[in-house]
């Protein structure tokens, strides 16, 4: 069943080889990682050696260099073929930094190896527990020494570190009271976290309600060389906001993977499912909230097309980008209520992978960002409204 012309049409090829590869993992590998909180190592080598989690990296560097769509076209697919794209879409977007504002020498350092799988860049470390998404609050220091840093602090909801060989940190570099606008003194390091580990860097699981590899990490007395700083010194958090955007389109994208996920397990068990002698689908008070998140699905799907088109020609797609990650995540919980609610009890069984697919989607209301800040977000600066925090 296709449920949009853009699964044929929009990168068909990348996305018909992306279908072919999430076939050799069925519903039962992901139980299965699920039900023991597992990473899925096996499917992420799989589409590395694919080639599919380089597709942003330049050619030049071993890459595809195709553009935002093609990534945004990868993890849709993924999710829609009943996979789960958060286990290493950060790859895609993380390198984007090193890509924009590292030196040529960090570049061909870094790039050829992440393209080719030889590193994994999967961490991210900017959340820290006492500022939740007030990055300019975050209180990790990285004091110069010579031609290092010295690196103390913590960070919270690292996802993948575990299963990461470079992180990419955020940390005051400058104290917050002698700068003059709270966004200035931050900086950006790529942290090489196999020389760290375990010694100046520990990682702590946090077990959470779908298998989702986060942790929480803390620095002691960490040392990186100066040569690891990307950019310029307290200027990382633009760089970093730089990349916030491509981060939310592809989230957005996986969101409107999952409603296509939902909504075809919805329309085939409600042809198949016979109650008093015909098809449940039959019923309007079944075949509505199907077609409801349908269209949902459908808008918010065109919304992550034009903030890739946008981000691709190098326009400002904040708005957009912020809409469409609000839109998708949305219609992908729409979506999942409406197949649970299809398939009855069935829809809390294991087996179904519906349960399953509705703890994953519903991180997407909360993260990367949570809707009442997108909503403020477009309240103050789309709409010109006062300020709300």
């Amino acid at each position: 069943m296709i449920l949009s012309p853009y699964d044929a049409e929009d990168h068909g090829e990348i996305r018909e080889g992306v279908r072919k590869l999430c076939a050799q993992f069925p519903g039962e590998y992901w139980r299965k990682l699920d039900e023991k909180r597992e990473y899925p190592t096996d499917f992420v080598n799989a589409l590395t050696e694919a080639g599919w989690l380089s597709v942003l990296i330049p050619e030049e560097y071993g890459g595809s260099g195709l553009g935002l769509g093609a990534a945004a076209a990868i993890l849709e697919t993924i999710q829609s073929e009943g996979g789960n794209g958060g286990a290493c879409h950060a790859q895609m977007y993380i390198m984007g930094t090193i890509l924009r504002h590292g030196s040529e020498e960090q570049k061909r350092a870094y790039l050829p190896k992440i393209a080719s799988g030889e590193l994994r860049l999967q961490a991210f470390g900017v959340t820290e527990p006492t500022s939740g998404t007030d990055t300019t609050s975050l209180r990790t220091f990285a004091r110069r020494e010579g031609d290092q840093y010295i690196v103390n602090g913590q960070k919270i909801w690292t996802s993948r570190a575990e299963h990461s060989d470079l992180m990419l940190l955020l940390a005051r570099t400058t104290p917050r009271e002698e700068v003059a606008k709270k966004t200035d003194g931050l900086s950006v390091f790529i942290v090489d976290m196999r020389e760290v580990v375990g010694k100046s860097l520990t990682i702590r699981p946090i077990r959470t309600m779908m298998n989702h590899a986060t942790t929480e990490v803390f620095f002691d007395n960490m040392r990186i060389p100066a040569a690891n700083l990307l950019g310029e010194e307290g200027k990382g958090f633009r760089y970093i906001l730089s990349g916030m955007n491509a981060e939310r389109v592809l989230i957005a994208a996986e969101c409107v993977g999952d409603a296509k996920w939902f909504t075809r397990r919805s329309v085939d068990y409600a042809k198949e499912r016979q109650v008093f002698g015909r098809a449940i689908g039959a019923n309007q008070g079944v075949a509505f909230p199907i077609a409801k998140a349908y269209a949902n699905m459908r808008a918010a799907e065109l919304m992550v097309r034009e903030a890739a088109r946008m981000y691709e020609a190098g326009l400002p797609m904040g708005a957009e980008a912020n809409m469409a990650k609000m839109l998708a995540a949305d219609a992908s919980w729409e979506a999942g209520n409406a197949c649970v609610q299809t398939h009855g009890g069935f829809g809390f069984a294991e087996e179904y992978d519906v349960e399953r697919k509705l703890r994953e989607t519903r991180l997407y209301q909360v993260a990367p960002i949570s809707t009442n800040l997108i909503l403020s977000f477009l309240a103050e600066h789309v709409l010109g409204l006062p300020r709300s925090y």
